[in-house]
């Protein structure tokens, strides 16, 4: 086992990304708190999952919601070692100038404000129990962004400053911080992300972005994760982690 006793948070892990890494973790051997604003899909996975895992239903945008997830952890597996800031919000694929303000706020408040909420109420926790580890997904988008997403992808790209900003300055408190950026992948958002119906002839269209010839699963983030948050990884912070086939280069 990767991760044994180790106890994570996953947000967003009622399905999609979230749910890949918040199942790959307990099999590694590690506790989970599956926090999702859907409670059924938040209770689905925690059920599927076992005595290892507890659903919270959490906004992430919530101070409130967010504090109340930190402490269930603590409440139900005595300490916090991993913070996983998954959940993530996009408006659909295409012009940047119809996309309203309140979309836009609604992108901004869950791809970053969550990260600062999440941190200021996780930090002292992990900072208690010596330290650990936070990860933040983006999106390649971060790293090559193109037209389509453009305030999605910029949210994103804050994402990633913030990562590198917390790496150094939580450093000293043998926090590690790192981002991951998946490629677009075969979850509830595909269609949203792609802009147009999930036909073969646009999957295929897409597919030849990538080089290595298809799309993004849970399975290759959730890999990604649980090495950064394992010992293997122990002197890595600070880095932003491309899980895209390719599609970035």
């Amino acid at each position: 086992m990767r991760i044994p006793n180790k106890v994570a948070i996953i947000t967003g892990a009622g399905s999609g990304f979230g749910e890949g890494i918040a199942k790959r973790f307990a099999a590694e051997g590690a506790k989970v708190v599956v926090a999702d604003i859907n409670a059924e899909g938040a209770k689905r996975v925690a059920d599927e999952i076992g005595d290892a895992a507890v659903a919270i239903t959490t906004d992430v945008t919530s101070a409130a919601d967010v504090a109340a997830m930190i402490a269930v952890a603590e409440e139900s597996f005595g300490r916090l070692d991993i913070l996983i800031n998954n959940a993530g919000y996009t408006s659909r694929n295409g012009s940047m100038m119809e996309v309203d303000e309140a979309t836009y706020d609604r992108i901004f408040n869950v791809n970053t404000k969550a990260i600062y909420l999440a941190a200021r109420a996780a930090v002292p926790v992990l900072k208690k129990f010596g330290g650990g580890t936070i990860i933040n997904v983006a999106s390649i988008g971060a790293l090559r962004p193109r037209p389509g997403l453009v305030w999605y992808n910029g949210s994103k790209g804050a994402a990633l400053n913030m990562t590198k900003g917390m790496a150094v300055e939580l450093a000293p408190d043998s926090i590690r911080v790192n981002a991951l950026c998946p490629v677009l992948a075969e979850t509830g958002l595909l269609e949203e992300f792609m802009g147009a119906e999930d036909t073969p002839e646009n999957r295929t269209a897409f597919l030849s972005t990538i080089p290595l010839g298809r799309l993004g699963r849970p399975s290759d983030v959730a890999g990604a994760a649980l090495y950064l948050c394992s010992d293997d990884a122990e002197f890595i912070t600070g880095v932003s982690l491309e899980v895209d086939g390719g599609r970035g280069v």
